[in-house]
């Protein structure tokens, strides 16, 4: 009871009165007698966004750990790749780097002996590949650096104090040293995933078909603009929510600091 009456206060009632009434106003006003034809086809591209985008947040989060600790703590051959990386991918739109990718390596695979033979090229010959490569590669670097600064803000009594218990260096990372750095950066990993969650539709350059896509081909087909963009930005609201709640539920359910 007392959660709903601090969800009911008078601003957040008249906002969702306010919503609601924009709901209803598209609903009645604009023109949806598209939708049934185009509705398989968004379904699929908003599986194809949901996938991408979680498959390459895996993906790019787990080269993340390494890139920030080579950054943090590892040797200078090891440091300074690391920065490179993290300095060319950040430093460069996103855009590009798909491009570059698919457009390069698509055009070097084919010209290699035995590749259309081998049965790899049914794969190669998709988008799919390059443009998780890219994104993951992005997530790879925005979130290194957020790592870089987690992994040097954990305090180092609790690092000297495990080594002079004895834990195996390893042990100390896995168990102390990694665990804080996440619990400290998670409100940012869930602001990089919704990042990444608005990078998502460049892909679409690459002919593949997400939700952003879908909505594009709606409005070429029909020439109706404003109804397949407005959903188009339910859809990425309702998953960048989803998405808010997800990480939320996580930094509650870690322990805090003391």
């Amino acid at each position: 009871m007392t959660v709903l009456r601090a969800f009911l206060l008078p601003h957040r009632i008249v906002m969702l009165a306010v919503f609601a009434a924009f709901i209803l106003w598209c609903v009645l006003s604009m023109r949806w007698d598209w939708l049934p034809k185009y509705l398989p086809l968004a379904v699929e591209g908003i599986w194809t966004t949901i996938l991408l985008l979680g498959t390459t947040l895996i993906a790019g989060f787990l080269l993340a750990i390494p890139i920030g600790l080579a950054q943090a703590a590892g040797p200078f051959y090891l440091a300074w790749p690391a920065r490179a990386f993290c300095t060319v991918i950040r430093g460069t739109p996103l855009l590009l780097q798909i491009w570059l990718i698919y457009y390069g390596f698509g055009s070097v695979f084919p010209q290699i002996d035995g590749i259309r033979d081998s049965v790899l090229w049914p794969y190669l010959r998709s988008a799919w590949p390059y443009a998780f490569l890219a994104l993951t590669l992005s997530v790879a670097a925005y979130e290194g650096e957020v790592m870089r600064g987690a992994l040097k803000g954990v305090d180092h009594g609790q690092l000297e104090a495990a080594r002079a218990s004895g834990m195996p260096r390893f042990m100390i990372l896995r168990r102390i040293w990694l665990p804080l750095a996440i619990r400290d950066v998670l409100p940012t990993l869930g602001g990089e995933a919704v990042l990444q969650l608005k990078a998502t539709p460049l892909v679409a350059t690459i002919t593949i078909v997400d939700i952003y896509a879908v909505a594009s081909r709606v409005r070429q087909d029909t020439f109706i603009v404003y109804e397949p963009l407005l959903l188009l930005a339910a859809v990425y609201v309702v998953i960048a929510g989803a998405l808010s709640l997800g990480f939320k539920y996580f930094e509650n359910k870690v322990p805090t600091r003391g």
